[in-house]
Order: structure tokens, then C-alpha cells, then sequence
């Protein structure tokens, strides 16, 4: 099998068609199979740009993927199988009205592995009344680290979250030893703080308790799907890495009237 791991669009999966386009490209005279092969591939090109007017297209050829495109998703990512070439493809696929469908098809197979998630067994830190996300984290990843120091700002400037917190112990050697010492401790919150700051203490704490959390986090890190740190849900969307801005305006969604109205005065 071939795996192509390069960006894809529908623009490259139209020209994979243009093998397919009939049966009767399966012509004796290879002479005539090339020149209805040509034909093929001139519509399709000629189609391309009718349909994607707003793009620019500096070549065009016939993509190595031929015959029916299947759907399917590996540990919440989508992927597209072309059994008749034996292609696996990580592809990005729009519409002609430039909808990431791509996008679309991860995000309602993330819903519905939401299902998956018990709130209540989360580590929760933060306010009870502030707007909740759901993150999936790793205490030794910097991405991680660094939505810490995001989070810890913005409640500084009045814009707190409620964080329910699984820990992903399954990248880093040393992950599933501070999870269990962040969940064994006392101050559980203040644990949490400590080790996202970089502070590792001389010995980790352990506990029959907070080493069951951590295997029973590995357990809904793998049904979820969740591949990479951090991973956020926040308003059911699935929010893979720091994305500030993403993050930003699921807070600006979440202000307050009058901390928006502020806001709002201080602009202007």
C-alpha cells in the first residue's frame, strides 16, 4: 500500500478521477487509450477552473489515485482509502463553495466519541461558573505549558475557565509519573501549577489511587481518539493544539455582560 502524507484537496482528488472516468478507457490501441486519457484529463483540468474560479493553478497532471474513494477515521482523524491503487491519503477535501467537508466529518466524529467523556471524573481547576473546556494534557508538553501560562492570563484579566482535565501519558516517559504525582497530591490544583511551571520535586508522589486515574485516562485517550497535546473541547468543538485564537473567541463568546461591555468601552 502507498501512503501519500502530503496536503490534499479536491482539486488533486479530481484529477485521480480522470482514470475512472469511463470503462471504456480500457481500450486494445494503447494509441486510442492515451488520447482518451488526454481527453479526460483536459475536462477535468477545464472543469477545475470553472468550478474553483477564485484559484490559481499552476500545472496540472493525472494524480496517482484511481478508482473510489472511501472515508475513515484512525484515532479522530480522517482519513481517504483508494482501494483500486492501494493509496491511503491524509487530505484536506472542499466543496466547491470552499466548505472544509474535511474538517466537518472530524468534528461530528468528535461529538459523538464525546459521549465517551465523564465529566466527573476529571480533575477540575478553576471556577465552578466559568466557561468549561475540556483538555486533554500532557505535564511535559511545552504546547501544554504554554496554554497554562494562556489560561493563567486570562483569569488574571477577569476571564477565567473551568478546566476538566485527562491527562495523556502515553508521549512522554516521565508524563504518567507526574500525572499520578499531580493527582496524589493534597493541592491537587496547586500540583498541577507547579509542574506546568517546570518544577519537578525530588520525589514524585504515589498512589494506588492516582495511578488507576492515570490508566483510566489512557483508556478515553485511546477510545476519544486523541493523537496529539493538548487536545480542547470546548462548545462540543474539537480544538487540536494551542490555537490562541480559537481559544480566545470561545472566551470573548463566554464574557460576561458587563466584563464585554468593557471591553468594548476600551476599544472604541
Amino acid at each position: 500500500m502507498t501512503v501519500t502524507s502530503h496536503p490534499l484537496s479536491l482539486f488533486a482528488l479530481l484529477a485521480g478521477a480522470a482514470l475512472a472516468v469511463s470503462p471504456s478507457l480500457a481500450i486494445a490501441d494503447p494509441a486510442d487509450e492515451a488520447a482518451i486519457l488526454r481527453a479526460a484529463a483536459s475536462e477535468a483540468e477545464a472543469k477545475l477552473h470553472q468550478t474553483f474560479t477564485n484559484l490559481q493553478f499552476e500545472d496540472f497532471a493525472v494524480a496517482p489515485v484511481t478508482g473510489q474513494l472511501y472515508q475513515a477515521s484512525a484515532r479522530g482523524r480522517i482519513i481517504y482509502y483508494a482501494p483500486q491503487s492501494e493509496h491511503l491519503l491524509f487530505a484536506t477535501v472542499y466543496d466547491r463553495n470552499g466548505v472544509n467537508l474535511t474538517a466537518l466529518a472530524q468534528e461530528q466524529g468528535a461529538t459523538r466519541r464525546l459521549k465517551a467523556i465523564d465529566p466527573a471524573k476529571a480533575l477540575a481547576i478553576g471556577p465552578a461558573d466559568a466557561p468549561t473546556v475540556i483538555e486533554f494534557t500532557d505535564p511535559d508538553c511545552p504546547y501544554c505549558q504554554a496554554l497554562d501560562r494562556f489560561w493563567s492570563a486570562k483569569a488574571a484579566e477577569g476571564k477565567p475557565v473551568r478546566r476538566l482535565i485527562f491527562f495523556v501519558s502515553g508521549i512522554h516517559p516521565t508524563a504518567a509519573a507526574k500525572a499520578e504525582h499531580i493527582l496524589c497530591s493534597t493541592d491537587r490544583e496547586a500540583a498541577f501549577r507547579a509542574a506546568y511551571s517546570g518544577q519537578t520535586p525530588p520525589v514524585l508522589r504515589q498512589c494506588a489511587q492516582g495511578r488507576a486515574k492515570v490508566a483510566e485516562d489512557a483508556e478515553l485517550v485511546a477510545k476519544v481518539g486523541v493523537s496529539g497535546t493538548p487536545t480542547l473541547i470546548a462548545d462540543a468543538k474539537l480544538i487540536s493544539g494551542f490555537q490562541q485564537a480559537e481559544l480566545e473567541a470561545f472566551l470573548d463568546r463566554h464574557a460576561k455582560p458587563a466584563l464585554a461591555k468593557a471591553v468594548s468601552d476600551v476599544r472604541r
